[in-house]
């Protein structure tokens, strides 16, 4: 067993201790508290008067997929640039335990990361959520944890566009989708039909439409990339007329159409939000987009959208709290409700008896850019310490 203790205690969902403890045993949180009885045979851990909190979460990320010190420019595994519509692709299979801005992301108190296709593609191919610790992608991916890409707005147009293909337009891109979809709804129909004995043969394997029968079902979230307010309704529009379970990825001018994203009872995962105007699509970007969205009642979470480059956004976190998010919303944004926009929240997110021992301290607050994570805990193991 292991007793982290004397410092400021952050569960998230729960009390915040001033001068708390965690108890773990095994890869299990088992008690926290104030006063919490440290067993005779516990290795106790001492945060020195730091803050120990859930493990943080990057729910959008391209980690590993990005290579942090990549050789070869526009070869990075994040984009299968040779199709529109590669549901049939996975983020698995490109997983490389040993990149090393994984470390490096976990030495900066992460735990979790969503990493997966760009946006390259109108439908990109399934990402998946991992522990940043381990050998193998077997190892370390969270099983049950695939969620579809897909994306709307400039990037799809712009690299096939350009290439004389399609999707040309906005559009193109909605039609590729829309069409992609009924034809999964077919498909998974026919599946259906062939496995209740209405009909004697089985579809042919189509691994396209196969790649996406869980998602037309409901059985699979899907990421839908939208920056401009025109794409966040457009996508929540496609999203209803099949039924999807879906998050908005980035949100960019999500402040336009707060009322819009509220009704449809949509998560948010903002970010990144310290860009340069780089495309037409982010020229609304506003810092204080994550304030506007949360006051308005939408569930947010905050993301890098990066790499190695995950490591920097407990400091955009900061920023974005000097520009109006509460720190109660900003401590859930990367913890909890990324955890539920991954469905991992009963697992991760929060320090909480019986959930993952996945936990980080810091010698100061969290969000600020003079503090440093001196310790990291996954699975009730500690890979990183400065303690």
């Amino acid at each position: 067993m292991k007793a982290i203790t004397n410092g400021k205690v952050v569960t998230v969902t729960g009390a915040t201790y001033e001068k708390g403890t965690v108890i773990v045993d095994g890869s299990t949180i088992v008690a926290v508290g104030e006063n919490v009885e440290i067993p005779a045979a516990c290795e106790v851990i001492d945060a020195n008067g730091g803050w120990i909190t859930p493990g943080l979460i990057d729910c959008h990320s391209h980690i590993s997929l990005m290579e942090a010190y990549g050789s070869m420019p526009g070869m990075q595994d994040y984009n299968e640039f040779s199709d529109p519509i590669t549901p049939q692709i996975s983020a698995k299979d490109a997983l490389n335990p040993f990149d090393e801005g994984i470390a490096e992301v976990m030495k900066a108190g992460f735990t979790t990361c969503f990493t997966g296709p760009g946006s390259g593609n109108v439908i990109g191919g399934c990402g998946i959520s991992f522990k940043l610790t381990g050998t193998t992608a077997e190892e370390m991916i969270i099983e049950g944890s695939q969620i579809m890409k897909c994306a709307l707005g400039e990037n799809p147009k712009r690299l096939y566009g350009l290439k004389d293909k399609a999707p040309v337009t906005r559009m193109a891109t909605a039609a590729m989708f829309r069409n992609t979809m009924k034809q999964a709804v077919e498909y998974s129909d026919e599946l259906k039909d062939f496995e209740n004995g209405k009909i004697d043969k089985k579809p042919k394997f189509d691994p396209k439409l196969d790649a996406l029968v869980q998602v037309v079902r409901g059985e699979m979230r899907c990421k839908i990339h939208c920056h401009r307010a025109d794409d966040i309704t457009t996508a929540i529009r496609l999203a209803k007329e099949f039924n999807l379970d879906f998050t908005l990825e980035h949100a960019t001018e999500g402040y336009k159409v707060t009322d819009i994203i509220n009704e449809a009872g949509v998560t948010c995962i903002i970010g990144p939000l310290l860009l340069q105007h780089l495309k037409r699509e982010v020229w609304g970007l506003r810092l204080d987009t994550p304030a506007k969205l949360y006051e308005a009642g939408v569930h947010i979470c905050l993301t890098a959208d990066e790499g190695e480059g995950t490591k920097n956004l407990p400091t955009h976190v900061g920023i974005i709290i000097k520009n109006g998010l509460p720190e109660k919303a900003a401590f859930e944004a990367v913890t909890i409700n990324a955890a539920k926009a991954l469905k991992l929240e009963n697992r991760i997110g929060s320090l909480e008896k019986g959930k993952d021992a996945d936990i980080a301290v810091f010698d100061g607050h969290p969000f600020s850019n003079m503090t440093n994570c001196v310790m990291t805990m996954i699975n009730g193991e500690v890979c990183h310490s400065k303690l």
